[in-house]
């Protein structure tokens, strides 16, 4: 660090999570207050221990919220069939409002069907096409939980977007896309980059905000920063003894960026979050349509 330059800032993902939970808290009230509480139901097939360890945490906080909530296990051998009978019942029950499938899904099971299988006004997500398609229209609808939570830390860290040149280093679904458009829609002007980008750290430089999300630990280096660029890393790699590391160099990204998000402590607590706000809003929709 140069004498004259401050310290980056660090975006505590734990301080935006517990000031969108805490303003959750009156609205799931007077749903509950209104007609019954917000229901979400999480199906979790066979046993991955990433899996599972999400999905506890997910009912957890429904729970500390006040949120209903049932976790759904079927058998690692499911069918597409199977997976999507058990969709089916849960789009007709009244009291839930919103379904989550987590993934990974095994291999004999077409993730697409099984997306396609969610009523558009139950998913939680954000990833059925129908509401993909009213993100790029700018259009009400779920969003996807990551990018939302992004966006909304920005917000909160009072980060200005419009006018600013933006830079998404991944182009998955999940990710990468959705968190382009959001950023568009705020008036970024947005360049997206992948594994076939050419001269990948001379775009990242041009960033005026950075979002690294291409699952490759530290792939990002001091040459991909701009100093004074604010850093979104979403990447979520473990090193071989255990720690966790994200997409970005964090040592690179404390000496030159202005802000910076930790790994982990920075995107990660959005998701969650922005999953119980989807729950919330799909909630009130619901109750508003009788």
């Amino acid at each position: 660090m140069t004498p004259n330059q401050t310290a980056a800032k660090v975006l505590d993902g734990k301080w935006v999570r517990d000031q969108i939970l805490a303003e959750l808290k009156p609205r799931i009230q007077a749903i509950t207050n209104a007609r019954r509480a917000p229901g979400l139901a999480v199906i979790l097939v066979g046993h991955n221990p990433g899996s599972e360890i999400y999905v506890r945490t997910k009912i957890k906080t429904c729970g500390e919220l006040g949120i209903y909530s049932e976790k759904i296990t079927p058998p690692e051998n499911v069918t597409t069939e199977e997976l999507l009978g058990i969709i089916e019942g849960l789009n007709e029950r009244a009291e839930i409002d919103g379904i989550l499938v987590q993934t990974p899904l095994p291999p004999q099971v077409d993730k697409y069907r099984v997306l396609l299988g969610i009523r558009p006004d139950k998913d939680v997500d954000g990833f059925h096409p129908l509401n993909v398609g009213k993100l790029l229209a700018h259009m009400p609808a779920p969003q996807a939980c990551t990018p939302a939570g992004i966006l909304d830390m920005l917000r909160r860290y009072k980060i200005p977007v419009a006018g600013k040149h933006a830079v998404v280093v991944g182009r998955s679904d999940i990710v990468g896309k959705p968190v382009a458009m959001l950023l568009l829609h705020h008036n970024a002007t947005v360049t997206i980059c992948h594994s076939k980008t050419r001269n990948l750290a001379e775009e990242c430089r041009r960033a005026d905000i950075l979002v690294a999300a291409i699952g490759r630990a530290a792939l990002l280096t001091r040459d991909c920063i701009k100093p004074g660029a604010v850093v979104i890393d979403v990447g979520m790699n473990r090193k071989p003894d255990g720690k966790l590391i994200g997409d970005v160099d964090p040592e690179a990204a404390k000496e030159l960026a202005s802000a910076y998000t930790p790994v982990p402590g920075g995107v990660g607590p959005l998701t969650i979050a922005m999953l119980m706000s989807n729950t919330v809003q799909i909630a009130e929709q619901h109750l508003c349509s009788g």
